[in-house]
């Protein structure tokens, strides 16, 4: 899922966000994430009563959402991976054969790579290649998104189909380009970038991901210097997913492309992946 993490963190400006919770929401995780983010917090309300902030990290019996206010907004965009879309790719998906797999070079290896998903927005497609066996190091620098895919790793541990995963997820503070280039951390196996990309077509309908998405962390602008970043560190390739009709980010040319129906996959290949 796109972030910024890129860059230094975005400046949370109150009151354009707040914390808030319903009747269910857990009041002392309310408290400690309003304060950890200096953030106003708003109580139990009611998202479609408030007036004066137009987005909420709300509390629920279902966890932490990211909440837009006012009549008609839709519902939450969270960090889920036991049920709904991620449940269900858990239960069904294609293993190795997923687009994100192959870009990784999971067919192509019986070793176990170690992924850094160096701008890990929601998480899903670390816990697709988590659940392939990957070890995978997480990054996102915006502290809410970083806050709800803290939340969902923190319920996905307490199911037993997903603990195991999740294991196998290490969430990082920080930014990715700071970790990029400090020479004394581990080189990783494979990087993945999933930067933010700017949307120019007005008349398209962006998925609500996206919408709320946008409110918070905007554009990554300098995704040329995380790839690069990317390229000096990975040990066998970069991989970095695009919308299928974008242009590539600003640097070499890929090696090799994968398409989907609506995304794409650039390979960056640095050396031969083992065979075993």
């Amino acid at each position: 899922m796109p972030d910024s993490s890129s860059a230094e963190p975005s400046e949370i400006r109150p009151p354009s966000i707040a914390v808030a919770r319903s009747a269910l929401g857990d009041r002392f995780q309310a408290e400690a994430l309003a304060e950890s983010l200096s953030l106003d917090n708003l109580g139990v309300v009611r998202a479609r009563d408030v007036r004066d902030f137009p987005v909420l990290l709300f509390l629920d019996e279902q966890g932490l959402g990211l909440q837009v206010t006012g009549k008609g907004a839709p519902g939450p965009v969270r960090a889920e991976f036991v049920t709904g879309k991620m449940g269900y790719r858990r239960e069904h998906g294609g293993g190795a054969g997923q687009l994100v797999a192959k870009a990784v070079g999971l067919q192509k290896t019986r070793a176990t790579l170690h992924v850094v998903d160096a701008t890990a927005g929601l998480g899903q497609d670390a816990f697709i290649l988590a659940s392939l066996g990957c070890p995978v190091t997480l990054f996102e620098r915006n502290p809410i998104i970083h806050a709800l895919l803290a939340d969902g790793l923190a319920r996905a541990a307490l199911n037993v189909d997903c603990a195991v995963i999740v294991e196998r997820m290490r969430l990082l503070e920080g930014s990715s380009i700071d970790w990029l280039g400090q020479t004394e951390n581990d080189t990783a196996d494979v990087i993945y970038l999933d930067p933010m990309f700017p949307h120019r077509d007005k008349s398209a309908l962006v998925k609500k991901e996206m919408q709320v998405f946008r409110t918070i962390v905007g554009d990554d602008e300098d995704a040329g210097q995380l790839l690069a970043g990317a390229l000096e560190r990975a040990r066998y390739r970069v991989v970095v997913k695009r919308p299928r009709k974008a242009p590539a980010i600003a640097g070499p040319e890929p090696t090799t492309r994968i398409e989907g129906k609506s995304s794409r996959y650039d390979v960056y290949s640095i050396r031969a992946l083992p065979t075993q």
